[in-house]
């Protein structure tokens, strides 16, 4: 008989990969491997207790943190990405169900083309400064008294399908800010400047040592491009809350609830809360962003293997507010390896660890060939059919235990 959970947690750790994947010299990224190459940065290792006793050191190398081999609560396996992408639209609407074979523009190394600049300096109004591949927080720095002076904006990107706008709210006016944002959101659906989000970001202050962003934040992102599981979810009555900017990469599509968070330990606040304190049928989405964006980006191995013992503390506490009828599911979407060259994500493998205290027969499964087959068993577990423009096969052990 089939096991059926009656609240499902799915937590997508940014950016942590196990391990090139087969065709990743296709993308330069041959030998990168994230949580390997963190815990031989780690000074003593990578201390990963929680996720050890549940099987993540049988599917890449740490450092610090054995290859347990029997934990009879969990099941652990290496998820290949199948669709043609190392960013986070990609990885993550490929975990519900989508397959993309044409990966969103970059301008990570070559900044926007001319005309794209032009034609937004036309329409809006406003000179365009920046235009380089940056750190939100230290192009603001950089450029804020030159954008406030002028009355100009900051445009920027990253390693993401994403263009950023950066401007002071007091100056440019939030309405103004995001009327930029809107426009250059309808001339990035040309084909050849097709990004997958324009953000605004806005800041106050009056000199660099006291500028500091807003909560004003606002995407504009790309739907889906077609049914995901997360649609399938909600239209037949199960919950869906988005925690993290797990909303922004789905444009709202398939969302019942969200909350957005300013660090992965208000996103576990946020979680454990739930997992805690309320009772529903359906599913907890996650993105715990900072280890993309603090350390990976920025090449910072040391930060990364500390925020990811933070996470294993936290996963911990979670576990203890599960019922047995409860799953929970950590994840990730692509690899960011911070000892890798240049500051891109990196094309790798991802873990899938699968937790519940129902389990007895919990073990290493073989890899899987799509981060499909994590939707498509959410949707098995609550006895729904996936769209047929949807990919994923079920991971009929997790169900059958």
């Amino acid at each position: 008989m089939k096991k059926q959970f009656k609240r499902v947690f799915v937590i997508v750790i940014d950016s942590v990969g196990i391990g090139a994947m087969p065709d990743a010299a296709e993308f330069g990224d041959e030998g990168a491997s994230t949580v390997e190459h963190i815990s031989l940065s780690m000074p003593e290792g990578l201390k990963l207790p929680v996720l050890g006793s549940l099987g993540i050191g049988q599917l890449t190398n740490i450092v610090g943190t054995p290859a347990v081999k029997v934990h009879p609560n969990s099941y652990v396996a290496r998820m290949h990405e199948a669709s043609f992408g190392k960013d986070t639209m990609t990885g993550h609407w490929e975990i519900m169900g989508l397959l993309t074979t044409e990966p969103f523009q970059t301008f990570t190394d070559t900044g926007f083309p001319k005309e794209l600049l032009e034609e937004l300096e036309k329409r809006t109004g406003y000179k365009v400064i920046g235009n380089i591949a940056a750190s939100g927080t230290e192009i603001m720095a950089k450029l804020g008294e030159e954008s406030m002076r002028d009355n100009s904006i900051i445009v920027y990107t990253s390693a993401d399908s994403v263009l950023q706008v950066c401007a002071n709210e007091n100056v440019i006016g939030l309405e103004n800010l995001y009327k930029v944002c809107e426009t250059a959101r309808d001339i990035c659906m040309k084909p050849e400047w097709r990004v997958g989000r324009v953000i605004a970001r806005p800041f106050v202050g009056d000199t660099p040592a006291n500028f500091k962003r807003t909560p004003n934040r606002h995407d504009w992102a790309l739907s889906p491009s077609g049914t995901t599981a997360l649609d399938i979810l909600k239209d037949n009555g199960y919950m869906v809350s988005a925690i993290g900017k797990i909303k922004d990469i789905y444009n709202g599509v398939g969302i019942v609830e969200s909350q957005k968070i300013v660090s992965n330990e208000d996103g576990m606040d946020k979680v454990i809360e739930i997992a805690k304190n309320r009772d529903f049928e359906g599913l907890v989405f996650t993105n715990l962003v900072e280890f993309d964006s603090e350390y990976g980006h920025r090449r910072n191995p040391i930060g990364y293997g500390q925020a990811l013992e933070a996470f294993d503390l936290r996963l911990g506490q979670l576990i203890e507010e599960l019922n047995e009828d409860d799953l929970v599911i950590v994840t990730a979407d692509h690899g960011n390896d911070p000892t890798f060259k240049g500051t891109d994500h990196t094309r790798e493998m991802v873990p899938l660890v699968a937790y519940s205290s129902s389990y007895k027969n919990g073990r290493k499964l073989a890899d899987r060939f799509s981060f499909a087959d994590l939707g498509a068993t959410v949707l098995e577990n609550f006895g729904l059919e996936k769209a047929e423009n949807m990919i994923g096969l079920v991971i009929e052990p997790l169900l059958e235990d």
